[in-house]
């Protein structure tokens, strides 16, 4: 499990490019027959990818955690970008296709995730974040999903909103959890940008098409600093940065959060005029 410390904004202000990247971009979230895991100080949160190709993968429990087991004191949120796929959890399977998620609830002690096909693996994102309370195992497909449409192909951002893990979806005791997917012709991401110094976010983009790449803006508002963006690469944002972005075409991204609240719409606005 890699590691990051938290970084101060004052801190970013004087970054590289490559000490940027460095600190907030994790640049391969999948390997095949792998579980990879990095752990970052913001809001303890863990991100994740599982992509069972030939073998059934079982969540690790990272000396790092110091616990019995790695939903000893957390919970889950996982959603698949690849093909179908099983995650089961104590016994208890849940097989979704693309796009489908499932959470998984504190005191779980096994979880594994396997493919239905070698051919097409599936591609469980994992995040997972502190809980003191227990909530229970649930399983949500794509078309049962809450969606919001927002944006407009004048302004670049037409996009719908695909909330999972919230205050009226899933139940979590902290965690929340959706996607975004941009509709062709439209690019832009989070704009106008916002902050939330209440809980941190993570960005995992997928559907990225070959060749092309997203511009991820982050930073405070009157020092935003960028990182190119490749499929399955996933971004840590602190609570103090923006966290918005524009592509070289439509991408689709996967978003999480924690922190002090699971209220999808508490977004501090930065307006567009305000950027530098």
């Amino acid at each position: 499990m890699d590691y990051r410390f938290e970084a101060s904004r004052k801190e970013v202000s004087t970054f590289t490019n490559q000490e940027i990247r460095d600190n907030f971009l994790i640049e391969k979230i999948f390997h095949a027959d792998q579980i990879q895991l990095t752990y970052t100080i913001y809001d303890r949160m863990i991100i994740g990818g599982a992509m069972p190709v030939l073998n059934t993968l079982h969540l690790p429990n990272p000396e790092k955690l110091r616990a019995n087991f790695f939903l000893e004191r957390r919970e889950l949120g996982i959603i698949n970008v690849g093909g179908k796929g099983t995650v089961t959890a104590d016994g208890e399977s849940f097989t979704i296709d693309k796009l489908g998620a499932v959470y998984v609830g504190r005191g779980v002690k096994e979880v594994s995730f396997s493919s239905e096909s070698s051919d097409n693996p599936a591609q469980f994102y994992l995040l997972s974040s502190p809980a003191h309370a227990n909530y229970p195992n649930a399983k949500l497909d794509r078309e049962q999903v809450s969606t919001v449409v927002l944006g407009s192909l004048e302004t670049s951002n037409h996009r719908t909103i695909y909330k999972y893990i919230h205050n009226e979806g899933i139940q979590s005791c902290q965690l929340v959890m959706g996607l975004t997917i941009l509709e062709p012709g439209s690019v832009w991401n989070t704009m106008p940008a916002h902050v939330h110094d209440r809980r941190m976010e993570a960005y995992l983009y997928f559907d990225v098409t070959p060749g092309h790449a997203v511009l991820h803006l982050m930073g405070e508002t009157t020092e935003t600093k960028h990182i190119w963006v490749h499929n399955h690469q996933a971004i840590i944002s602190p609570p103090w940065s923006i966290h918005s972005g524009a592509g070289t075409k439509n991408y689709s991204f996967i978003w999480g959060m924690a922190g002090e609240n699971k209220d999808y719409t508490d977004m501090d606005f930065a307006e567009i005029s305000e950027l530098r």
